[in-house]
C-alpha cells in the first residue's frame, strides 16, 4: 500500500483547483497525524502539485543518547544515525513516514474523510459556479427523459442539469442524444446537492439570444428595455439605441429578418414584435400594439388604463389570436388596454373575420361556406334561411344577428350624439 496508489483518483479529473486539492490534502493526513502522535507540530505533509503524490515527513531535533525530554520533537542520535549515518547532534533528522505506519484502518478511515470533503467541495464549488451564471445560456446534451423533467448535460463541464416541463417551449420535442439550449434560471440545494434548473420560456432566454444575435445589443449601443412573452406564441421586446445612427428595431430583426430568424427557430415559431421603447406612454401603446394601425388612444393614468380606438379592420389585429397581442402589449406597457371600433365615419360593412371576439371562429366559418363573409351579408338573410343554410342552431344565429346589428346600430347613435 501506497499513497499513489491510495489516492490516484484524487490525482486528476476532480474539478477543484490545485491550491484547494493540496489544502484538503494537508488537512487530511494533518488529522491522521494527530491521532497518532497526538500532534502534528513536527510533521511536514508535502503535496506534489504537478502529479499528486503525497509525502510525510517527521521532524525532530537529533540530541545524545539518554537527553531526549520530548520524544515528540526530539531523536536520540543513535536513532537518527540509523536513518542516515551522516547526521550530527543538533541537525534536525527528517523520517520519511509509509502508511502502513498509521494501520491499514486508520489510513481507510482517512480515505474515506477525503473522498467525503472532496465530494463536499466539488458540490460547492458547482454551486458557486452556476450561481454566478444565473441569466447565462447554456448548451447540453439530453441524458434522460423523465415524466416531469429532462436532465441535460453541461456540453463543457458535463455537469447535470435539469430542464423542467413547465420551463420547455410548447412544442418542444427531445430525445437522448439531442442537443438543447436553454437559460439558467436559478439554482437549488436539495439534499446537500446542487440542482441547476434550466429554462426555454424565461425573458432572459429570448433576451440572451438576441444578445447573440446582434451585435449592438452585445456592445451595448442599443438596450432591451422589456420583454414580454408567451413562450411559443408570441413575445414582445421594447428596445433602445444610444446612437441616433442606429435604427434599434432594424438592427434587431437585420436584413431581411436575417437576425430574429435564427431566434424565432429555435423558440418554435414565436412570433417576436421588436418594438422602439419611449417614454411616451401614448406613443409606447401605439407601438406595442403592433402590427395593427391605431386611429387615437385615451389615458386614464389614475386607472391605468388606456382605451384604444381602430379602424374596425385593425381589431382583431390588435387583439390577436386568443387575445395574445393585446395582453402582450398591455403587460409591456403596464397600461390595461381596451379596444374600440372607431366609428367616427359611417360604417358601410365589416368582415366578419372582425368579431372573432365575440364570435367563435368555427361559427364564422359556417356563415363563409354559403358565401357570406361580411357583416351586411349575413344581416340581409332572414334567421330562418340562415339556419335551413348551415348547420348552426336557431339560438346561435340568434345570437349572432344580435351582435352584428349592434355593430351598426351603436355606429349611428354614436353618429347621432355627435
Amino acid at each position: 500500500m501506497n499513497l499513489v496508489e491510495t489516492f490516484s483518483e484524487f490525482k486528476t479529473g476532480k474539478s477543484l483547483d490545485r491550491p484547494t486539492m493540496v489544502r484538503v490534502l494537508e488537512d487530511v493526513f494533518r488529522t491522521l497525524i494527530k491521532k497518532k502522535y497526538g500532534t502534528d507540530e513536527n510533521f511536514d505533509v508535502i503535496v506534489n502539485t504537478t502529479n499528486g503524490d503525497l509525502e510525510i515527513w517527521r521532524v525532530r531535533e537529533i540530541v545524545f543518547d539518554g537527553e531526549v525530554t520530548d520524544e515528540r520533537a526530539q531523536i536520540s542520535i543513535s536513532e537518527a544515525s540509523s536513518i542516515d549515518d551522516e547526521y550530527e547532534i543538533g541537525d534536525e533528522c527528517y523520517q520519511q513516514l509509509e502508511l502502513e505506519e498509521f494501520g491499514r484502518r486508520a489510513v481507510m478511515a482517512a480515505r474515506q474523510t477525503l473522498i467525503s470533503r472532496i465530494n463536499e467541495l466539488e458540490k460547492d464549488e458547482v454551486f458557486k459556479q452556476y450561481t454566478s451564471r444565473i441569466g447565462d445560456i447554456v448548451l447540453g446534451e439530453v441524458h434522460q427523459i423523465l415524466k416531469r423533467e429532462i436532465l441535460v448535460l453541461d456540453d463543457v463541464t458535463g455537469n447535470e442539469l435539469i430542464l423542467p416541463r413547465n420551463e420547455m417551449i410548447r412544442g418542444d420535442f427531445f430525445r437522448k442524444g439531442d442537443m438543447v439550449k436553454g437559460v439558467i434560471k436559478r439554482v437549488d440545494m436539495k439534499n446537500n446537492n446542487p440542482v441547476v434548473v434550466v429554462s426555454r420560456t424565461d425573458s432572459q432566454f429570448l433576451e440572451k439570444l438576441m444578445e447573440q444575435e446582434v451585435p449592438e445589443i452585445e456592445d451595448g449601443l442599443i438596450t432591451i428595455k422589456k420583454i414580454e412573452r408567451i413562450p411559443g406564441e408570441r413575445a414582445k421586446v421594447a428596445v433602445e439605441s444610444y446612437d441616433d445612427r442606429i435604427d434599434p428595431v432594424g438592427a434587431c430583426v437585420g436584413m431581411k429578418g436575417s437576425r430574429i430568424h435564427g431566434i424565432v427557430r429555435e423558440l418554435k415559431n414565436e412570433n417576436i414584435d421588436i418594438v422602439n421603447f419611449t417614454n411616451n406612454n401614448i406613443l409606447f401603446i401605439q407601438r406595442s400594439l403592433t402590427p395593427a394601425k391605431v386611429t387615437s388612444i385615451k389615458l386614464d393614468d389614475e386607472k391605468g388604463t388606456a382605451s384604444v380606438f381602430l379602424k374596425p379592420d385593425q381589431v382583431s389585429l390588435a387583439i390577436g389570436k386568443g387575445g395574445t397581442n393585446i395582453k402582450l402589449a398591455s403587460r409591456l406597457t403596464g397600461y390595461e388596454i381596451d379596444v374600440y371600433r372607431d366609428t367616427d365615419d359611417e360604417i358601410d360593412d365589416v368582415e366578419l373575420d372582425e368579431f372573432s371576439d365575440e364570435i367563435e371562429d368555427w361559427i364564422i366559418d359556417e356563415f363563409k361556406n354559403i358565401g357570406c363573409d361580411t357583416a351586411r351579408s349575413v344581416l340581409n338573410l332572414s334567421k330562418e334561411e340562415l339556419t335551413r343554410r348551415t348547420d348552426l342552431e336557431d339560438e346561435t344565429v340568434e345570437g349572432v344577428l344580435k351582435i352584428l346589428a349592434a355593430e351598426f346600430t351603436d355606429a349611428e347613435e354614436k353618429k347621432e350624439d355627435k
